[in-house]
């Protein structure tokens, strides 16, 4: 199990670095922001000035080892719009993100495994095909069309649900979070809903596919020839066989969810990183681009990283290479 942590975590810093240079040479790639950031009728000499402050007359090669030598004592750069630390204005929306995906992350999890895992087990009943049905509509349907939708009935017509922003902030445990009040909960559970729809959709297709599959195979046939009942065979042994792609995708889900409720964020006008991310490009605000994407790279290898182990401790033929 070492070797094989040991080879998972080189093979993640090695994507890191690689995935940081294509992040940097792709953002500095695109437009000025010098022409963003500066009257069209000033002088040539503000804006040699300017260029110069931040660096963007040195070669690109020497602006990315610049920028690697800031990262190693922790300085991501300066927000060329905000005019405040990069690091700073990221977590600063951070926790707003992360409530809501993880709100939609939940009701995706607990309202879609379960369905699948029954439309999987009564494939032919009418519930099965309700469902099913849902997932295809969770699938196919636009989110921002979706959250206008939810907009339209739930805020501006019934107006039980506020129609965007992030509530009143409580604590819990020490750590500010709107999810400690009734009015963070009245604020979030719209754009959480929109979120998790297409996350929904997907559990439930994957855990009815793995369930139908599972219920065919032989050990599942010799379970019930024992007199063991339905409840005991799909708890005990089914879920446990179909739980690793289950684990696997929502893994690679709860990294997308984050990386990318930028539609959700701009719809709900929810203060998160999604909605900081899209006015940075707008305004081609370079540190912020490179932080956001660089961070959703480490994102996204700190979460497979850990579903590998996961995977490993579920299967272990995975830890030791196959059948070797």
């Amino acid at each position: 199990m070492l070797g094989f942590v040991i080879s998972r975590l080189l093979q993640a810093i090695v994507v890191v670095f690689a995935m940081s240079i294509i992040v940097f040479v792709g953002v500095y790639a695109i437009g000025n922001p010098i022409d963003v950031m500066i009257d069209p009728g000033a002088t040539a000499e503000i804006r040699e000035n300017l260029i110069r402050q931040y660096g963007l007359d040195q070669p690109l090669w020497r602006q990315y080892l610049t920028f690697l030598g800031n990262v190693a004592q922790g300085d991501l750069g300066q927000s060329m719009v905000y005019n405040t630390s990069v690091t700073g204005l990221v977590f600063s929306r951070f926790p707003a993100t992360l409530e809501l995906v993880l709100v939609a992350i939940t009701l995706a999890t607990v309202i879609g495994i379960p369905a699948g895992i029954y439309a999987g087990y009564r494939p032919d009943s009418a519930a099965s095909k309700a469902i099913m049905a849902l997932s295809v509509l969770g699938f196919s349907v636009p989110t921002f069309w979706i959250g206008m939708l939810l907009i339209m009935g739930f805020a501006v017509e019934l107006g039980w649900l506020p129609s965007g922003g992030r509530g009143e902030e409580g604590t819990i445990f020490g750590i500010s979070t709107s999810l400690a009040t009734a009015n963070g909960w009245s604020h979030v559970i719209l754009p959480a809903l929109n979120l998790s729809l297409f996350k929904m959709g997907l559990m439930i297709r994957l855990a009815r596919a793995g369930m139908v599959e599972a219920m065919q195979t032989d050990y599942v046939k010799f379970a019930r020839a024992q007199g063991l009942p339905d409840r005991q065979i799909v708890f005990s042994h089914v879920l446990r066989n179909i739980s690793i792609p289950i684990v696997t995708v929502f893994g690679l889900e709860l990294g997308s969810t984050l990386a990318f409720a930028v539609v959700t964020e701009s719809v709900f006008n929810w203060p998160g990183v999604g909605k900081l991310i899209i006015d940075s490009i707008l305004q081609l605000d370079r540190p912020v681009m490179v932080t956001y994407l660089i961070l959703v790279v480490i994102l996204f290898v700190i979460i497979n990283f850990t579903v590998d182990i996961v995977y490993a401790r579920l299967d272990p033929r995975v830890r030791l290479g196959g059948s070797k």
